[in-house]
């Protein structure tokens, strides 16, 4: 039966690599970050299509960065053996409004004030990307830019209450500089902890990586090979 040895993360997120580093503990498994090359645009894999949903949006986002990982992680091998990549992605919805990045301070601070008192949602999609044969026990070295992987992914999603947020309090965090890289305008793990009231659902997929959800899909894709597809990508 196959197993994890090591797992690539095509992400930048320290907190997603450490949350996944304490499920590598546990699995016995090593982390490697996949840093985006100089020529990647990953901002702009998160572009929202009109009219998507929530849901569908977090999904089709993290199935792209799956194939851009798998880019990454051929270029990174060379020709030698390549390993497993998970990538994730979390966005914030007020019901159907998807929150992303904000693009800008004054952007920033109106996304605060959507949230503030209200009960919103945070999706987190996670992606793994295997290669082809991996499950069946027959590996594979071949680095050719035309290799298959094989994917599967798990979402949660959880829903998260903030408290009434003054005026003073959002020009506050806004400065510290904290929003501008996180969907919604916030990190659960930051600043915004002191005026979030309750979270329903999992507090490490509002963070970035559900580690439940991740869990039982590396353990569910070590059990068997059935319970995912393959799938190529062309270079």
């Amino acid at each position: 039966m196959p197993k994890f040895e090591r797992i690539a993360l095509a992400s930048q997120s320290p907190r997603r690599k450490q949350l996944l580093e304490q499920l590598g503990a546990e699995m016995s498994f090593q982390v490697l970050v996949l840093a985006p090359g100089p020529g990647e645009d990953v901002e702009a894999l998160e572009a929202v299509f009109e009219g998507e949903e929530p849901l569908d949006y977090v999904q089709r986002v993290t199935r792209l960065k799956a194939e851009a990982g798998w880019q990454r992680m051929i270029r990174w091998a060379g020709g030698g053996p390549v390993i497993s990549v998970l990538v994730s992605d979390t966005t914030v919805a007020l019901g159907d409004p998807i929150l992303g990045k904000p693009c800008s301070v004054d952007e920033a601070r109106g996304m605060l004030r959507l949230l503030s008192g209200q009960v919103h949602q945070v999706h987190t999609a996670v992606g793994l990307a295997v290669p082809a044969g991996w499950a069946a026990g027959v590996g594979c070295s071949d680095g050719d830019a035309g290799l298959t992987f094989e994917y599967a992914q798990v979402v949660s999603s959880s829903d998260v209450k903030f408290s009434e947020l003054t005026d003073d309090w959002i020009d506050w965090v806004v400065s510290t500089g904290e929003p501008m890289d996180k969907a919604g305008a916030y990190a659960i793990q930051g600043h915004a902890a002191s005026v979030i009231e309750w979270v329903r659902g999992s507090p490490s997929g509002v963070m970035g990586l559900p580690l439940y959800e991740t869990r039982q899909l590396l353990m569910r894709l070590v059990s068997s090979s059935s319970d995912y597809s393959g799938s190529s990508l062309n270079s």
